[in-house]
């Protein structure tokens, strides 16, 4: 029988280089057993990390390390010490005070009597009960090594729950310019806990297709990565890997498999589109299983279809915006005005939109769709639309009638896009104070896309050359808009206005008029 707990010879734990360790706080009021725990477990290794040894000697100095190591794995907690349930008590803490659920309590008593077994595992989350006489240094190691692959496995499961988290969120929110980098880090977590244990992860991309067979993967660009690779985006991956790595990331990419080394592995990464990418892993178990190089396969393949698949949606979208912007300027092309109208006027109104308070998704509609304002003038005479001089009453009639036609040819649409252009066509020309057309609309009446475009409109058509007069100075343009709030304009996107101005010339010096 190995009965360590009556050595009185404390030995020191010399620390070694590690890549991690494995946290035990010890609770006793007696500095022997803190002596003899340390000395009967100093040579234990799981998982090729060693023990750190963190000591408190009464239930209060227990409760401060718990707060201060969130990430202790075990505590071996005794019963009676300022009190006779002072280990109890500390139990309870930690759970409902603490709420640490992941840290595994082993409850060690020399007076069992006090404390019944059944009763303590009844009335608190603890998770081994050992009277000490029993405790011998095999007892010991067996309950420290069963309590770490539990925690092992709480990490790991908890891991899974946040990477799914991450990939619900990352779907819902499809259209948001972070999604992919969440919806990839929510992967690279679920592998993480497919293997247990995961220091480090990078995935890296191509910016092009690539079919060359001998690729050698210097057009690689770090996307994503967590923990040495965290702020490496952006990065070519020859200057985030060292030379070992980077040998064995060309091997990857010009075999197209997965490469395993010491501790890490890259995993080349293909679909229909043959993108040179790659996933880099490290801090991997030393053994892997068939199932968990099977599954880290799939998962490679996962984390690419994921990426092309939001790329492609983010192409689709940036298409539609094309086909707006080029068809909105054949529109103006009918007119003497010169181009880039309506690419200002959506800059303009995306940076009103975000001042004034939208969602980003809002914003992104408003700048989407505001180049679609003036549809309408496809079927206004072209004797009307360039006249040099003010029109006469018929003229303006049949001038104001572009409103109510822009809106009849984009109403009704299945597509979220069209839908908010045909609000802006029908609302663009409506003022704050009624007296706009075509139904004399005012106030919050007003769709807010049709409000904000109309300060848009507003604003770059003084800022710029007409057929019909010269281009006004940027003074005289804000009087001119502050003079019309809650006349024309809703008068806190003049106040918006009024805060960005400057960003809002920037706008219209990135996209001058084409001579």
């Amino acid at each position: 029988m190995d009965d360590f707990l009556f050595s009185d010879e404390p030995t020191d734990v010399t620390e070694t280089e590690q890549s991690g360790s494995w946290k035990v706080i010890i609770v006793d009021d007696e500095p022997e057993v803190h002596a003899v725990t340390k000395l009967a477990l100093s040579d234990f290794e799981f998982q090729k990390k060693k023990l750190e040894f963190l000591s408190a000697y009464s239930g209060e100095e227990a409760k401060k390390v718990v707060l201060e190591h969130p990430d202790a794995a075990i505590v071996l907690l005794d019963v009676v010490m300022e009190t006779d349930d002072a280990g109890l008590k500390v139990a309870q803490y930690i759970r409902e005070t603490a709420k640490n659920n992941n840290i595994r309590i082993i409850l060690r008593t020399g007076q069992p009597g006090q404390a019944p077994e059944r009763q303590v595992i009844v009335n608190y989350d603890i998770n081994d009960y050992k009277s000490k006489t029993e405790l011998t240094a095999q007892k010991l190691f067996t309950v420290v090594m069963s309590s770490l692959r539990s925690y092992r496995d709480i990490l790991s499961i908890d891991q899974s729950r946040q990477g799914l988290e991450k990939i619900i969120t990352a779907s819902r929110d499809i259209f948001a310019t972070h999604s992919i980098e969440q919806f990839i880090e929510g992967v690279m977590q679920q592998l993480t806990s497919l293997l247990g244990t995961v220091d480090e992860a990078m995935y890296a991309t191509s910016l092009v297709a690539s079919n060359e067979p001998d690729s050698s993967g210097e057009d690689l660009i770090v996307f994503t990565g967590r923990g040495e690779f965290e702020k490496c985006e952006g990065k070519p991956i020859e200057d985030v890997l060292n030379d070992e790595q980077y040998l064995a990331c060309k091997k990857a990419l010009n075999e197209k498999t997965i490469v395993y080394k010491d501790n890490y592995l890259f995993s080349y990464c293909s679909s229909e589109y043959n993108h040179a990418s790659m996933l880099f892993v490290s801090g991997i178990p030393e053994f892997l299983t068939d199932t968990q190089k099977h599954l880290i396969e799939i998962f490679s393949q996962n984390v690419q279809l994921a990426y092309e698949n939001v790329q492609l949606q983010a192409e689709i979208e940036d298409t539609q915006q094309e086909l707006v912007y080029r068809l909105s300027e054949a529109l103006e092309m009918r007119s003497t005005d010169s181009g880039n109208h309506v690419k200002r006027v959506a800059h303009i109104c995306h940076a009103l939109a975000v001042g004034y308070g939208l969602s980003n998704r809002e914003a992104d509609l408003v700048r989407i769709a505001s180049p679609l304002h003036d549809v309408g003038k496809v079927g206004i005479p072209d004797a009307i639309l360039n006249k040099p001089a003010k029109l006469d009453e018929d003229e303006w009639q049949v001038m104001q009638t572009h409103a109510k036609k822009g809106y009849q040819l984009l109403r009704d649409s299945r597509r979220e896009i069209v839908n908010a252009g045909a609000l802006i066509a029908r609302d663009h020309h409506e003022k704050w104070d009624g007296t706009g057309y075509p139904k004399g609309a005012k106030g919050e009446e007003i769709h807010i896309f049709g409000r904000i475009v109309a300060l848009a409109d507003v604003y770059d058509a003084l800022r710029h050359r007409r057929c019909y007069k010269e281009a006004w100075d940027l003074p005289e343009v804000v009087e001119e808009i502050n003079n019309q709030s809650g006349m024309h304009f809703d008068p806190k996107l003049v106040a918006v206005f009024n805060d960005i101005i400057d960003d809002l010339e920037a706008i219209l010096a990135r996209f001058p008029d084409k001579l």
